[in-house]
């Protein structure tokens, strides 16, 4: 395996020297896709770049939104030879100690997205949660599935060639929707998914770049796209599910 992290990042100049510092001992590149950033931001990314060699910044023109970061990122990382990319939010939301058990399991199973399942505190807000338990819904009937226990953490390793090539089939959410949009598409595609329980903090004066209206009218049309290319899908994953019964 060549693994690298990958972080999408937009105005978050507070957080991000610390998460990748974090990240540094484990010795593997760490690629940031600048999102459009503002000038203080650019100015710690650049910082960073000069500091240590394992940082590579891949910069946006403009604002583009979470899932072109990341669509980016994940297609210069395969181009770079990379097999693996583990993405992580440049915030601070998610716990780096976890970081090793999810390199193992991707060690474990090589061909699979491996995703935080997330474990909050009461640090999370009422409206996130609500719409995470309509996707959580929405994500079930899209996979006639519950094996999908979370879709939209973005804390989860990519195996990049599956995903890469998911990417170039597909237009992908572009902004919030990502997580779950690639998600979905890979474990329809046979990609199977492993999750590991992980704590996720809404950091006390943190900023989301989360648009309440925006993101949740770009998450409904995701939805529905999905829910109606799952139609044609349907003998596929009914055959998957009594597959993986008789596994189990």
């Amino acid at each position: 395996m060549n693994n690298c992290f990958i972080i999408p990042i937009y105005n978050h100049h507070d957080t991000i020297k610390l998460t990748v510092q974090q990240l540094l001992p484990f010795g593997y590149s760490i690629i940031i896709a600048d999102d459009g950033s503002n000038i203080a931001t650019k100015q710690v990314l650049a910082e960073l770049a000069a500091q240590y060699s394992q940082v590579n910044i891949i910069t946006l023109a403009q604002n583009s939104g979470k899932g072109v970061a990341m669509c980016t990122a994940i297609q210069y990382a395969y181009q770079q030879g990379f097999s693996h990319g583990l993405q992580i939010d440049a915030d601070g939301q998610h716990d780096v100690n976890d970081v090793p058990l999810f390199w193992q399991k991707a060690t474990q199973y090589p061909e699979a997205l491996i995703s935080g399942a997330p474990l909050y505190d009461s640090s999370m807000p009422l409206g996130r949660k609500i719409g995470r338990e309509i996707t959580h819904f929405w994500v079930r009937i899209e996979t006639l599935s519950w094996q999908i226990k979370d879709s939209m953490l973005g804390f989860r390793v990519y195996p990049l060639h599956s995903s890469n090539a998911i990417i170039q089939r597909y237009s992908i959410g572009q902004r919030m929707d990502f997580d779950t949009d690639i998600m979905v598409r890979l474990f329809w595609h046979d990609i199977p998914v492993h999750f590991i329980s992980t704590k996720v903090i809404y950091p006390l004066g943190g900023r989301s770049n989360f648009n309440m209206l925006r993101d949740n009218w770009l998450i409904t049309k995701m939805h529905t796209r999905l829910f109606f290319g799952m139609l044609c899908r349907v003998p596929k994953l009914l055959t998957r599910q009594q597959r993986v019964k008789y596994e189990s």
